[in-house]
């Protein structure tokens, strides 16, 4: 008996643009935070405290996705920000979502754009065992100066090191009767990572590329 149904199938598949097996990578979403000061619109950055996973990075408000916690990617963002920056969830007007960022090392972000209902930093109350300090840099800022644009190299590797520094096998490659030359590393394509290097902290990689794509959103939305 053909199990197939073409009919359920059409309504089963997704009519907008999503991320195909999602599940294995690490989830994660963030916040685009606007925050209006002297008049003119400011995107909030945060620079992660040294004792934590990417400490001294600079990024947005957020984390990884928590089923027990979260309902949607959103909640992810807004509970996120909530306990880095000490903001009240009320005061944070979620006005859109921009499409999902995967990167190259195993992790998507959810970006969503958020106003701030505040006008001055002090009013924040920032974890400070997640949270080194935040900072506003005005949108116009990024909107008029590109980031530099680098490359790094990627190479995909069919073993690891373990604690005791012994080779594990990770992809049995004589094991699939594959061809030998995987059992080397292989190299992938280049990665491009941007980076905005001419402020006092230095914005690269995923929130770079967040900042880009954002700031190509405002450009099209100006025209």
């Amino acid at each position: 008996m053909n199990r197939l149904s073409i009919s359920s199938l059409k309504k089963s598949l997704k009519k907008k643009e999503g991320v195909l097996g999602k599940s294995k990578y690490l989830n994660s979403a963030v916040i685009i935070p606007l925050m209006l000061i002297d008049d003119e619109y400011n995107l909030l950055f945060q620079k992660r405290a040294h004792n934590i996973r990417q400490g001294g990075e600079i990024c947005f408000p957020g984390g990884e996705f928590d089923p027990a916690q979260d309902k949607s990617f959103v909640d992810t963002a807004i509970r996120e920000t909530v306990e880095e920056i000490g903001i009240k969830k009320e005061n944070i007007e979620v006005i859109g979502e921009m499409d999902t960022l995967v990167a190259p090392m195993g992790v998507t972000v959810d970006p969503f754009v958020g106003i701030l209902n505040y006008n001055n930093l002090d009013d924040f109350n920032i974890d400070k065992t997640e949270v080194e300090k935040v900072f506003a840099i005005p949108l116009s800022y990024f909107l008029e100066n590109k980031p530099s644009e680098y490359h790094v190299r990627l190479e995909v590797h069919t073993t690891k090191k373990n604690d005791k520094n012994e080779e594990i096998e990770t992809f049995p490659v004589s094991k699939l009767k594959l061809p030998g030359r995987y059992s080397n590393p292989w190299r992938g394509r280049e990665h491009r990572v941007l980076v905005y290097e001419n402020l006092d902290e230095t914005i690269w990689g995923i929130t770079a590329e967040i900042v880009y794509e954002f700031c190509k959103l405002v450009d099209e939305c100006e025209k």
